[in-house]
C-alpha cells in the first residue's frame, strides 16, 4: 500500500526543495511568481503535496529525496551567532561559511559563547527531523565550582527547574524540564573549577547553561564534540567538511526510521479518532 502524501504549506514546500527561505517563498507567492498545477497562486495559506506540480519563476520545483540532501559539519568557534543576520552587527556563522553554503540551515544552535560541532543541511525538512530527535549530543564543559552529589542525582534522574539562571537575558521561559542525561563523566572536580563530559538527547535553548546555573555553577566553556555520532574529526575552527559515506548511511537509516515512526503514530491517531 502506498503512503498518502500529507499536505504542507506552499512556502514550506518551496523552502524544503529550493534555496529560498520561507520568508523569501512568501514574497514570491505574493508577487505572483508561483504556480500550482498551472495556476498562479497568491494565497499564503495554500497547501500542496508532492503530487502537485509547483513552479517558481517558471521552473518546476522537484521534491528532494532523502538521498539528495547534503549535510556538512562546521566547527563553530566562540564569538559567532547561529543566525543569518544580527541587528547588533555581531559576527554570524554565515560570515565564515563558504558562499556555496549560504542557503544551508543549521540543525539546532550553539550560543555565542559556545563552540564545536554544528551540522547544516540544504534540506530544512531534514534539519527539523534532526532537531526534534533524541540523537545523542556530547559536550565537554568547564564550570566554576565543584560538582556535587545533588547535581549528579539530577543528571541521573532528571529534574524540573524554575528560574532563568544561565538563560539568555531575553528568554521568556521560566521553567525547563530535563530528562536524565544519557551519560556523564567527571574529568576534574575541584572547588575552583571542574570539567565534565555529558551526553544528552535534547537540544533546548542554553539547556546545559540553565541546568548548571540552577546549582549556581557558571559554565565557563562549552564545546560540543559530537552530534548523533558525527564528530569534528580534527576539523579546525571555522572550517567545514562533508559527511563520510558511513555517516551518511547512518543518517539515512535514522531518518528513515524516524519517518516510519511518524507515519505509524499518525495512522494510530487517525484510527483512535475514528
Amino acid at each position: 500500500m502506498s503512503r498518502p502524501n500529507s499536505a504542507i504549506r506552499l512556502n514550506k514546500f518551496i523552502s524544503h526543495n529550493t534555496k529560498y527561505s520561507r520568508r523569501e517563498a512568501d514574497r514570491l507567492i505574493e508577487e505572483g511568481r508561483v504556480e500550482v498545477n498551472g495556476k498562479v497562486v497568491t494565497d499564503l495559506s495554500t497547501k500542496v503535496t508532492e503530487e502537485d506540480k509547483v513552479k517558481v519563476n517558471g521552473r518546476v520545483v522537484k521534491p528532494k529525496s532523502m538521498h539528495e540532501m547534503t549535510v556538512i559539519v562546521y566547527h563553530k568557534p566562540k564569538g559567532e551567532l547561529v543566525t543569518k543576520k544580527d541587528p547588533q552587527g555581531r559576527r554570524t556563522i554565515y560570515d565564515s561559511l563558504p558562499k556555496r553554503f549560504a542557503h544551508f540551515v543549521p540543525v539546532g544552535r550553539l550560543d555565542f559563547a559556545s563552540e564545536g560541532v554544528l551540522l547544516l543541511t540544504d534540506s530544512p525538512r531534514i534539519a527539523e527531523i534532526l532537531m526534534r530527535s533524541n540523537l545523542e549530543r556530547v559536550y565537554n564543559l568547564k564550570i566554576r565550582g565543584s560538582i556535587t552529589h545533588t547535581m549528579e542525582k539530577a543528571m541521573q534522574e532528571g529534574i524540573t527547574i524554575k528560574g532563568k539562571k544561565g538563560a539568555h537575558e531575553k528568554s521568556r521561559i521560566d521553567e525547563m524540564e530535563f530528562a536524565p542525561f544519557f551519560a556523564y563523566q567527571i574529568l576534574k572536580n575541584e572547588s575552583n573549577y571542574s570539567k565534565i563530559r555529558v551526553a544528552i538527547g535534547e537540544g533546548k535553548n542554553r539547556e546545559l547553561r540553565r541546568f548548571f546555573g540552577h546549582f549556581d555553577r557558571e559554565v565557563l566553556d562549552l564545546h560540543r564534540i559530537s552530534f548523533g555520532g558525527i564528530s569534528l574529526n580534527n576539523l579546525p575552527k571555522g572550517k567545514t567538511r562533508f559527511l563520510t559515506r558511513k555517516e551518511y548511511d547512518d543518517l539515512h537509516a535514522f531518518i528513515k526510521a524516524q519517518q516510519e515512526m511518524i507515519y505509524r503514530e499518525k495512522n494510530d491517531k487517525q484510527r483512535n479518532e475514528e
